[in-house]
Order: structure tokens, then C-alpha cells, then sequence
């Protein structure tokens, strides 16, 4: 309502006089650029009213880029099929690289400059703009967006990368045609993975761009272990001479032979001169997307020297068909406009032909300067303006009017019923919000003439690609940056690295791409110990253990080979442990066997020739019978041994100590039989001891014989079934080796087998012993008195040298004493009769027994 106090009108505050470029439509677009270098402060005392900054230093490519959009416009208002019967119109800005002045262009593009507005009942009609394209500035950005986001308008970046844009909370209505600094890093690290560089120094600048970066790419090193950063140093904003010398001797003295720079051309100028003086070479250089391709002041022949072969992320570079024959129709009478300043194209044409319009500043005309005539021939003249060969950052501004335009287009074509917004409603030229036209530029999705695919993901990024840069000197002393490759993003893939190297050249004497590592990787066999205090690249390589294998080397630890597996003595790879037991093959296991088979042989012998000779006094007179069994039992023990030789299996096992324990109390059994027999004779023979034989008949022999041995087979069984022996796999005596033996399954059951031999072989030798002065007709007593000797003698010594035994020794040990006990026992219980039967048969006679024993 209108009253004496609230006038019907409303008025500006205050005018901004900014540098613009406008074009009249249904819809406008606005756009920030830098088309100025730099900015002068006015003076803030408030004294006076505050002047307007102004701004000076011409830069061409940010007037290129606002040119670029206004050829977008005029393309898309002629095409047909693309936003039919509406008319884009655009309101330019320059920024002057100045947060202050973006910040009133931006602010400007979205409220108007209208001098009056009148107020009406209903505030109706379309807003001053519906999007901006800009701004380049990452920090500018970041600023511009957090005001414009709180009232939803679409801001698409041509040139912002700091990945802190991507927060959809902070920054929900921005958009951007670059990638962000996030995959930027990412692909400097894929850069850093394929030539092996894991070792690196980051010089970075003091600004959102800078330190966004250094966070980014810390953290992704340290998520993807690729390498690490051997210092990371600030660049200063002016040129600090003590500053640059600082950190120059930082790179000198660093072992990293890669230096990645995330910063500006601007910065970059101050550093590489300071490089130049102190003549540092020997460097990689990896340049951000900021400087690679756009720093022709660093590719000049004092900095070439030291920046030559220089590999680079640079923005995807795209051909604008048209761009040039528009660009050769700009001419100043038509776009001067007093009104608002000086006209961006007048100055620009003043900076390309070193002229001024009239009137010309004073001393002008005066010191031989030329002025303006508007009719210069732009064609003819070699500019950088015109020069649309490596189009980039114009390639984004490109893309940026054209996703705006989609979105309104896909907007328009709403059919009403069938729209997004609440009711089912669609937006109208006539009552257009900039948040509806969010809604579409979210799901914007076109290709554009150079073929590339545009579309945003959920945090406002484009989909991810940079070309791959190098630097060339030409011999003619012209410089070239050149694409050898490309990075692309992908949803499923990560990212992906192409790489032409043919094309690549190296600033080394070896034309080979440099070697930056903390440390040699670790060559297999041997794992990494990280250096204390140092970053995680920095090591040294320590052999694995035995037992242990690493086969890629770069690890921290070894792996440790399965149980019947070993490491080589390069310790690179598991073999098969070497296997021990007591084989037939080895000359141990060999002579054994060999001696096994003669015991068994000879005891075959020996029962033939008692067999031949079985009713011959000498074999009659020393109980033939036990004397059978006892040959037999001793051809079983030299058989027995046999199962000790050989790869222990589960029946060799449980048979070997079973065989064993039942033929030596067999045959132990025959001898306390044989002894008690003697004994008992020797009783019978004196007054009233008849009666002492009719308990040693030869029923009552067998009898004892069997008894005796049957308690040695029931320990057997008992032990068998309650603690099977079994094959074992033993490795404590060599961690290289695998001794296969037969672990005993309970130590009580073979210690109580052992006890049980031990105990009949004491008393048969106490028998014996006590009936060892009997006449000589009966003097075998004093025969199995030395063979138990002998037998005792033997399994005594055996038990200490068993336990000490390793591996397959204990079973040698274990076949040695059956095989020295047994042939004890043949030799002297049966030697002297075979001696006898053989050698002296005129003694193998009645008379000359009996008469043995008259003569002692």
C-alpha cells in the first residue's frame, strides 16, 4: 500500500559501475568473467562518497571466454529446434579477478539495475536472470554460490575446481563444466601410478584452489598408498625473494625428483625464475589444469631450459564450429555503450591495436599514438584472440550455456498435468522461478558437436576428463604443448589413464622418464621396515625369515609358507619341505635291510641243520623242541625289523612294535622255558627230585610258552585299541624338513611292552646265572647266561640313545638293537652247536657229551 510515509516507487541504494556486455531476450543469462587483470582499492576514509574500483590490465582470454558466450546465445537463438519462439538474451560482467567485484557483478545480475521499479498490486514477470555461467574463480565461487544457493539460483562454473563446491548442503544450486580438483587428483596420482612415482614434492598456493588440493591429494595418497609427498610448500602471493630461495633449496635438497604444482601462471612466473637463478635441473614437473596449458609467460627460452618436458592435467580441449567467423564480426560501433563505463569491446580493440578512441588521453596524439577508426582489420592481425586451436577453458563457458538452455528447453516442453512440481504442474516463461529450473538442470543430458556427453552427477560435477599435456621446445626455439593422453572418469571403472609415451619427451639425458622414490622397492625375498619419523615411502628392505616368503617384495610383511612347504634360499617362493624317514634307498636303511634278510637267512640255516641233524646227540640233549621255537621266534625278530624301514604307514605303525613286543617275548619266553627246563633236570637228577620233571613236561614247556606270550599280545591289543600308534609329521628337529616317524600314540603302552621283555629277559638271566656251574652235561646255562647278558645289554643302552635320537635315527637306532640283540642271541645260544655239528661231528656224540662233564 502506498502512503505519505511509503512511497509508491522504490530506488536503488547505489549503482555499480562494472565493465559489461548485454544483449536484450525473453530470457537472460548472466556470466562473469575475468576480462581485466587487476583492480584498484579506492580510498575508504568516508570522507567523501567511496569511488567505484576501476580496473585495468586487458586479458584476452577472459574476453574471449565472455565472447564465447554471447556466440553460444546467437547459435542456440538461431537453431530451430532448441528453445523455438524464445529469445536468449545475456548480461556480461567482468570481475577484475577481485572477490568485491564479483561479487557486485553477481549481485547485480540477479536484482537488476533498473534506476526505479514501480510497485504494483502483484509482483509479476520473469526475474533479471534465470543462471549465471561463471564464476572462474574457485574462491570467487565459493563466495558467490553460498549467497545465490540460499535463493536457488543455477550458477554453472566454466573454471571452478575446488572440490569443496561439490557439498550439496552448502552449495545446493551450483554446477560446474570442469571436473573437480577431487578427480584432478585423482588422475596426478593415476600420472604418479604409471610411471612409477612414488615420491614427490607439492608446491601449492595460498587459496581455496591450493590448500583444497594438498588436502585432497594427501588423503588420496594415503587411501591408495600410490606414493607420498616429500614436502609441501606454500607459494607466496608477491614475489618474497627470501620466500622463493627457501623453498627452491627445499626442492634442491629433496631426494624427489617430481615436483606437482597446483597454482597459477601468476604464481608460477616468481618460482620459476628463482629456479632459473639458482639453475635447478633435473626436475619432473607435473602441472595442475591452472597453468599447463594457458602459461605462455613461463614458455619462453629463459624457462624452457628447466620447465621442458613438463606433463600436465589441462581441461578437456573442445572446436566450437563458428566461433572464429564471429569473433572477425566483433567491431566496437557496435557494442559501445556509454551508459555503463567504458565498452569491454572498445578496450579490447584499443589493447589489440595499440590505439585509443577519441578523445584520446592527453599526451596521446602527442607522443605518437594512433587513434581508433573502428575499421582496423582484425583478420589480417596474428592474435592469440583468433586462435581457436586450443580451446579449453571457452569449451566449458560453451558447454555451461548450452546445459541452461537444455534445462530451459526440457522445461518448456512440460506438458501441464504431467509436471514435476507440486499439483502436477509445469514452469511457464511467464512465472519462472530459478528453482524450478534446477529441477531440469539436474537431469540435463545432451551431446554436444565435438561429440562430447553432458550431464551432472548428484553433487553438480560434469562427468570427469582431462587431456594429458607435455612441453616441447622445438629446436627452432619455439615452444609446443602438446596431448599425449587423456584421464577419464568412470562409475564403474574409477579412472582410466591413455597414454601415447612415443609422443612424450623427457627433458633428461636419458630421454627416459626420471626415477623419484624414497626408497628402491624391496626385491622379492625380502619385506619393508618402515624408517621411524619418515613417511611411509621411505624404507628399508629386511630379508624374510626362514620359513617365510614374499614374492612381490613391496610389503611389510612375509607370508609364511604352509606346513609342508618351505621357503627357497631366495626366500621368493614355498617348496616342498624334503621329506626323511628311513628308507631302503639310503645306505642306512640299505644295510640294515641287507642285515635283517642274513639274520633271517642264517636262522633258516641253522633250523636246517638242526633239522638234519634233529636226532643227533648235541641237538637231542638241548631240548630240540624249545630249540625250534626259539629259532623261529628269532627269524620273526631279524623280520620284524624290516617294518621300521620305509615311509611309516598307519598298518607299519601299529604292526611294527606289535611284531616286535610278541616275537622277542616269544623268544625270550623259550629261553626262561629252556632255563627253568636245565634247572629242573638238574633237580631230577639228585635223590627225590623225580617229581620236580612232571612239571616240565612238554605240555607244561608249550603251556608257558604260550601264556608268556599271550600276556604280551593282550598289552599289545590293549595299547593298539585304546591309543592306536599312528603316522606323525615331525618338524621340531629341522623347521626345513618333514621327518615322517610313528608317534606312539600312549608312551605308557610301549614303556609297559618294553617292561614286560625286560622283565622275562631278568629272570631268565637269573636263572641262568644261578644254574651256571651245573655239571657240563647241562652247561647251555652258561650259554644263555652270556646271551642275556649280551640281550639286557643291549635294550639298557638303548632306551638313553632312542630319546636322544632325531628323526629317523630313532628308528635305526630301535631296528640296530632288535638286530644286535637277536643275532647276540643266535650267536651264542646256537653257534657253538653248529660249530660242533659242522666242524666237529666226532663230538656230536652220547659219549663224548656225558664225557665232557666227567672231565670238568
Amino acid at each position: 500500500m502506498s502512503s505519505s510515509l511509503f512511497p509508491s516507487s522504490c530506488q536503488l541504494q547505489g549503482q555499480f559501475n562494472l565493465n559489461r556486455m548485454q544483449k536484450s531476450g525473453d530470457v537472460i543469462l548472466g556470466g562473469l568473467f575475468p576480462v581485466h587483470f587487476f583492480s584498484s582499492i579506492p580510498d575508504l576514509s568516508f570522507t567523501s562518497q567511496p569511488q567505484q574500483p576501476s580496473c585495468h590490465g586487458f586479458y584476452v582470454q577472459g574476453f574471449r571466454q565472455a565472447q564465447t558466450m554471447a556466440f553460444a546465445i546467437d547459435e542456440i537463438n538461431n537453431n530451430s529446434s532448441l528453445l523455438p519462439n524464445v529469445t536468449l538474451g545475456y548480461t556480461l560482467y567482468d570481475n577484475c579477478v577481485e572477490l568485491g567485484i564479483g561479487f557486485r557483478g553477481a549481485f547485480s545480475l540477479v536484482s537488476g539495475q533498473e534506476e526505479q521499479i514501480i510497485l504494483h498490486s502483484t509482483c509479476v514477470g520473469n526475474p533479471p536472470v534465470v543462471g549465471i555461467v561463471g564464476d572462474s574463480s574457485s574462491t570467487r565461487s565459493i563466495a558467490i554460490s553460498s549467497i545465490l544457493g540460499l535463493y536457488r539460483v543455477p550458477m554453472v562454473s566454466y573454471f571452478a575446481t575446488c572440490s569443496c563446491l561439490s557439498d550439496r548442503q552448502k552449495y545446493p544450486s551450483f554446477f560446474r563444466t570442469i571436473p573437480s580438483d577431487a578427480f584432478q587428483v585423482r588422475a596426478m596420482i593415476q600420472i604418479l601410478k604409471y610411471f612409477g612415482w612414488t615420491w614427490a614434492g607439492l608446491l601449492i598456493t595460498d587459496d581455496d584452489y591450493g590448500l583444497h588440493a594438498a588436502r585432497s591429494l594427501q588423503s588420496e595418497l594415503s587411501v591408495s598408498g600410490e606414493g607420498c609427498l616429500a614436502y609441501i610448500e606454500v607459494l607466496p602471493w608477491d614475489k618474497d625473494t627470501d620466500e622463493l630461495r627457501r623453498i627452491v633449496n627445499v626442492m634442491k635438497k629433496s631426494t624427489a625428483r617430481v615436483v606437482i604444482a597446483f597454482a597459477h601462471e601468476s604464481h608460477m612466473i616468481n618460482l620459476i625464475e628463482e629456479v632459473a637463478k639458482q639453475n635447478v635441473t633435473g626436475l619432473q614437473w607435473l602441472a595442475s589444469e591452472g597453468w599447463t596449458a594457458t602459461a605462455a609467460v613461463l614458455q619462453t627460452t629463459k624457462f624452457m631450459p628447466y620447465l621442458c618436458g613438463t606433463l600436465g592435467i589441462a581441461i578437456r580441449r573442445g572446436e566450437i564450429t563458428g566461433l572464429r567467423e564471429f569473433l572477425l564480426k566483433i567491431r566496437p560501433d557496435l557494442h559501445h555503450n556509454t551508459n555503463y563505463g567504458n565498452s569491454m569491446v572498445n578496450e579490447f580493440w584499443e589493447f589489440t591495436f595499440q590505439c585509443r578512441f577519441a578523445p584520446a588521453p592527453a599526451g596521446w596524439l602527442e607522443g605518437g599514438g594512433a587513434l581508433c577508426t573502428g575499421q582496423e582489420d582484425l583478420e589480417n592481425l596474428n592474435t592469440e584472440f583468433l586462435d581457436i586451436s586450443n580451446l579449453r577453458p571457452e569449451y566449458n563457458v560453451y558447454k555451461a550455456v548450452y546445459a541452461l538452455a537444455y534445462s530451459l528447453d526440457d522445461m518448456l516442453r512440460c506438458k501441464p498435468g504431467r509436471g514435476p512440481f507440486s499439483g502436477h504442474s509445469c514452469g511457464t516463461l511467464q512465472s519462472l522461478e530459478p528453482w524450478e529450473l534446477l529441477y531440469y538442470l539436474e537431469r540435463v543430458n545432451f551431446t554436444t558437436p565435438f561429440g562430447d556427453q553432458v550431464s551432472f552427477d548428484k553433487n553438480g560435477d560434469v562427468v570427469p576428463i582431462y587431456d594429458v599435456m607435455n612441453w616441447l621446445w622445438l629446436p627452432d626455439g619455439s615452444t609446443e604443448v602438446h596431448n599425449v593422453g587423456e584421464v577419464k572418469g568412470s562409475a564403474f571403472k574409477g579412472e582410466e589413464i591413455l597414454l601415447d609415451e612415443d609422443k612424450i619427451f623427457w627433458n633428461f639425458n636419458s630421454k627416459k622418464p626420471v626415477q623419484s622414490v624414497c626408497s628402491e622397492s624391496c626385491p622379492p625375498g625380502t619385506h619393508m621396515v618402515r624408517r621411524k619419523g619418515e613417511p611411509k615411502c621411505c624404507f628399508d628392505c629386511i630379508p624374510c625369515s626362514e620359513g617365510k616368503i614374499n614374492n612381490k617384495g613391496n610389503s611389510l610383511e612375509c607370508t609364511s609358507c604352509p606346513e609342508d612347504f618351505w621357503s627357497n634360499p631366495q626366500r621368493d617362493y614355498c617348496v616342498p619341505k624334503k621329506t626323511e624317514f628311513l628308507s631302503y634307498d639310503e645306505p642306512l636303511g640299505f644295510c640294515l635291510t641287507a642285515t635283517s634278510l642274513l639274520g633271517t637267512n642264517i636262522c633258516a640255516v641253522v633250523i636246517g641243520i638242526f633239522f638234519f641233524h634233529r636226532r643227533t646227540p648235541i641237538v637231542l640233549a638241548n631240548n630240540s623242541e624249545l630249540s625250534f621255537q626259539l629259532l623261529l621266534s628269532l627269524k620273526l625278530c631279524f623280520l620284524c625289523s624290516l617294518l621300521f624301514i620305509g615311509r611309516p604307514r598307519l598298518w607299519t605303525c601299529q604292526l611294527r612294535h606289535a611284531a616286535f613286543g610278541i616275537s622277542f617275548v616269544l623268544c625270550v619266553s623259550c629261553i626262561l622255558v629252556k632255563t627253568m627246563v636245565v634247572l629242573a633236570v638238574f633237580k631230577a637228577s639228585k635223590p627225590g627230585g623225580v617229581t620236580s620233571l612232571k612239571w616240565f613236561g612238554a605240555m607244561q614247556q608249550r603251556g608257558t610258552v604260550l601264556c608268556l606270550t599271550s600276556i604280551q599280545a593282550a598289552i599289545c591289543t590293549t595299547w593298539l585299541v585304546s591309543a592306536s600308534p599312528t603316522p606323525h609329521k615331525n618338524t621340531q628337529y629341522q623347521n626345513d624338513k618333514i621327518v615322517y616317524e610313528c608317534a606312539f600314540g600312549s608312551a605308557v603302552g610301549f614303556a609297559v611292552l618294553l617292561g614286560y621283555i625286560g622283565v622275562l629277559a631278568f629272570l631268565s638271566f637269573l636263572i641262568a646265572f644261578l644254574a651256571r656251574n651245573l655239571p657240563d652235561s647241562f652247561n647251555e646255562a652258561k650259554l644263555i647266561t652270556f646271551s642275556m647278558l649280551i640281550f639286557c645289554a643291549v635294550w639298557v643302552a638303548f632306551v638313553p640313545v632312542y630319546i636322544s635320537s632325531p628323526g629317523n635315527y630313532a628308528d635305526a637306532v630301535e631296528v640296530f638293537a632288535i638286530l644286535a640283540s637277536s643275532f647276540g642271541l643266535l650267536i651264542t645260544l646256537f653257534g657253538p652247536k653248529c660249530y660242533i655239528i659242522i666242524m666237529r661231528p666226532v663230538l656230536n656224540t652220547k659219549k663224548s657229551i656225558m664225557g665232557r662233564g666227567s672231565e670238568s
